[in-house]
């Protein structure tokens, strides 16, 4: 049978389920928050209030739209736009004019205020910060897009943000876009500072960060805030020679041992405590780490411990059992987890403009969507697996839906199976039952 097609002036929706974000958004406050701390404000009698525009850009990446041309879907999506109380809806070239209006300046301190706002809402202390960096490829002359160290396109420009990650609650702590050819320290010593100013009144129990992090500045500074860490060490030529002379290992698994040193590496003030991990490839098929081929090579030495064995080196100012620093730092692997999700789900490398402070701009707001559906999964979702975005955009969000004005009320008609709508109304329970300041335990 072939079916006809009929045409209707009846708005419907695909998104009705992003009735959850616009109760959380109301039930936070953030964007009362944002209108207390101001947003640059364009004269024209035909513009679009700001908090309009940043609601429907935080929509636009949670129902999957990756570049500003993608934006469209919003706005032409008449539900969407009385859901959330929408006058009229920002275009794509509206998002850019937005973002362009922030000065470095204002940029800066706005993003100060209001991440740490956000954080005094949830309640939870002596928390687990990770930091790293990544690479996004640009393919455009955009201002700060530099050639620098880029695995995956070797040549390319690219930026290179860096992130703070507060682990126990799966959430940005703070971001900063950076050029390319920057290293993954570069001004790391500022953005800690910030970070650390933005989570105010919280104990930092525990600082993680790549070997890329491992510098006598950066150690130092952590240290003189009396901060327990583990940081992946670099293994040059010197600390090489060391980890090839130890000649005490203890077995932790099959094909791994574990020791340690204290040992100075070039530049440092002083000697440290090293935990090092070797695994042996012939026995561990997936072994990781380096191998001691840069120094040995050389020197005309063949043996397992240079060609058959990997390792790794961790330096840490804690006392606690070397298999416990190990275990520690493994956990870290989240952070990477986490830049994935941004990079895949929330369009993190795609909202990118010609002028850097507001690719940078965009950029941290991409990262406060983050939060807010980092939020809502933990508000919801409480002791089961987190899912990702991707996920709950088809068992959440995508709800087909229409308004049905009435005499007495307007109602958000959601077409959901009689056996889901249960588990719906747990999700609205869940958020409208949420106090503030929020008790979050990760």
């Amino acid at each position: 049978m072939i079916l006809t097609q009929e045409y209707t002036d009846k708005n419907v929706s695909a998104w009705g389920g992003m009735q959850e974000m616009k109760l959380l958004i109301e039930t936070t406050g953030i964007s009362k928050k944002i209108a207390e701390l101001g947003l640059p404000e364009k004269q024209s009698n035909n513009r679009i209030d700001g908090i309009s525009i940043i609601e429907s850009f935080w929509v636009s990446i949670w129902i999957g739209c990756f570049r500003f041309s993608h934006t469209a879907v919003v706005r032409l999506d008449e539900v969407l736009r009385r859901i959330f109380g929408w006058q009229r809806v920002a275009s794509g070239t509206t998002f850019g004019r937005f973002f362009k209006s922030f000065s470095e300046s204002k940029s800066h301190q706005f993003f100060i205020d209001l991440y740490s706002w956000f954080f005094e809402q949830l309640q939870f202390n002596n928390y687990t910060l990770d930091v790293d960096s990544s690479v996004i490829t640009r393919y455009g002359e955009q201002e700060g897009s530099k050639k620098g160290y880029n695995p995956a396109k070797r040549g390319r420009n690219s930026h290179h943000p860096l992130f703070a990650f507060v682990n126990d609650i799966r959430m940005v702590a703070n971001c900063w876009n950076r050029s390319g050819n920057t290293s993954s320290s570069n001004n790391c010593i500022n953005f800690l500072e910030e970070t650390f100013a933005i989570l105010k009144n919280k104990t930092v129990g525990l600082f993680r960060a790549d070997g890329g992090f491992c510098s006598e500045q950066i150690l130092k500074f952590i240290e003189d805030k009396n901060i327990a860490y583990v940081v992946c060490a670099k293994l040059y030529a010197n600390l090489q020679r060391e980890v090839y002379d130890i000649q005490k290992w203890i077995a932790i698994g099959e094909g791994i041992w574990i020791s340690e040193i204290i040992f100075k590496q070039g530049g440092w003030s002083k000697s440290r405590r090293i935990i090092v991990i070797k695994q042996s490839e012939e026995i561990r098929q997936r072994a990781t780490g380096k191998k001691l081929k840069t120094l040995f090579s050389s020197m005309g030495i063949e043996d397992d411990k240079v060609y058959r064995t990997r390792y790794h080196c961790f330096v840490t100012n804690q006392g606690l059992p070397a298999t416990e620093i190990w275990e520690q730092y493994k956990r870290r692997g989240d952070a990477e987890n986490r830049i994935k999700e941004l990079k895949e789900d929330f369009g993190v490398e795609g909202f990118c403009m010609d002028n850097f402070c507001a690719t940078q701009t965009a950029m941290r707001f991409t990262m406060m969507a983050y939060n807010l559906m980092s939020l809502f999964r933990q508000l919801t979702h409480q002791k089961q697996a987190q899912p990702k975005l991707s996920t709950l955009r088809f068992n959440c969000f995508a709800v087909g839906s229409w308004i049905d004005n009435n005499a007495a009320s307007v109602v958000l008609k959601l077409s959901v199976p009689l056996k889901r709508r249960q588990w719906y109304d747990s999700l609205f329970a869940n958020i409208n039952n949420a106090k503030l300041p929020l008790s979050l335990t990760g």
